[in-house]
């Protein structure tokens, strides 16, 4: 099969397909590590609210992607950054996101972000009023049933004077939790607003304040999430963690090297970018649970050049490629993202994108991709 796709310059030339469809192979109870997809929202696109207003999601394509998530066996990480959140998608439709969750997919493993969102950023001038916004959602989403990402706060980064000022605030939101959650430390490479989170002058320093916070409440926090981009220093705080506190890895550059582990430790996951590598994520863990990390390493390390695709600078703007390739694949009838995020990626980048998802077995019905593509195509007058 093929297809004309054009190059920088727009020149067309013809695109052969060469790769197979990843069969769906779901993953059994009790797999090798633990995985979260963090899931994107379809936007509704008839709506008539213009894309800087509140956000209008399609509910049932949105819901219908989950479903695909937990027949794989992976878990569903709901309403993070994937899910655009605080980049169109508000508090009240997150919660809404939630509870929607909780109900259609009752039996997976589901965390929910749970950050301060609902703060406006120039009414943050206490660390009272950051406190306060945690524990309004921190009660609203356990009041549905959900399980907790605590997610950095960009009101915390403005308000916070000390490293102190992190510990106060975190001790009084899990003491708040009914569960173990999962914290989520989130680099200023995804978002710039977070820069100095801990208030560690450096990473080592961070890192430190972020141990402390875990060592004094152990017993509420059932791992952490890191995402900066840097194996390196996933690996060191890896090392550190407690006894029984997992790290998740939220390296979308490194994750087959940091999931497969060394002799110190292993990660476990929770990625945006496993939205669209869901099905070679599935295998790719059941291989490792069979003891074949040689496969384990052949189904996930040729998708790390798509994964840094989707992720390249401005980090922030991943969700487009993501939610791209959803419709190549068909899970969702239109291109059209909360906020016109849609836009926010050159020609070039989708191109590549379509490339690199064939050539790995992500698209899933090669017919309808390509259909897909040369409808996309004629935006830009080819």
């Amino acid at each position: 099969m093929r297809i004309a796709l054009p190059d920088p310059n727009g020149k067309l030339a013809d695109y052969t397909l060469k790769g197979s469809p990843i069969e769906a192979v779901p993953l059994g109870p009790d797999p090798a590590r633990i995985v979260f997809s963090a899931a994107h929202v379809v936007a509704d696109p008839f709506s008539a609210a213009d894309p800087s207003g509140a956000a209008v999601v399609d509910w049932q394509s949105t819901m219908a992607f989950r479903r695909h998530l937990a027949d794989l066996g992976l878990g569903i990480a709901e309403a993070m950054d994937t899910a655009q959140r605080g980049m169109g998608l508000d508090w009240p439709g997150a919660l809404e996101l939630i509870r929607r969750t909780q109900e259609e997919v009752p039996d997976a493993l589901v965390f929910n972000g749970c950050g301060t969102d609902q703060l406006v950023l120039s009414d943050a001038l206490t660390l009272d009023d950051v406190l306060a916004a945690y524990l309004e959602q921190v009660e609203a989403i356990q009041r549905v049933g959900g399980r907790l990402i605590v997610m950095a706060s960009r009101a915390l980064a403005r308000v916070a004077a000390s490293p102190e000022d992190y510990l106060r605030v975190y001790s009084n939101v899990l003491s708040a939790c009914d569960k173990p959650v999962i914290l989520h430390w989130l680099g200023e490479v995804f978002d710039p607003e977070l820069a100095g989170y801990w208030g560690g002058d450096s990473f080592e320093d961070a890192m430190a304040i972020a141990l402390e916070v875990i060592e004094a409440n152990t017993a509420k926090v059932d791992g952490i999430k890191i995402s900066l981009l840097d194996k390196e220093k996933e690996i060191l705080m890896r090392r550190q963690l407690p006894a029984g506190v997992k790290m998740y890895t939220g390296d979308d550059f490194n994750y087959p090297e940091l999931i497969a582990g060394d002799d110190t430790g292993v990660s476990h996951a929770l990625l945006g970018i496993f939205d669209p590598l869901a099905v070679a994520v599935g295998k790719a863990v059941g291989q490792l649970g069979a003891g074949d990390v040689d496969g384990f390493r052949a189904t996930l390390d040729p998708t790390v050049p798509l994964a840094r695709l989707i992720f390249r600078s401005p980090t922030q703007y991943y969700k487009t490629g993501v939610v791209f390739l959803a419709w190549l694949n068909g899970f969702q009838e239109h291109f059209v993202m909360l906020g016109g995020a849609q836009s926010m990626r050159p020609l070039p980048y989708f191109v590549d994108c379509f490339k690199l998802a064939e050539q790995n077995g992500l698209l899933r019905d090669p017919d309808l991709a390509v259909k897909r593509m040369k409808a996309f195509l004629t935006l830009y007058g080819l």
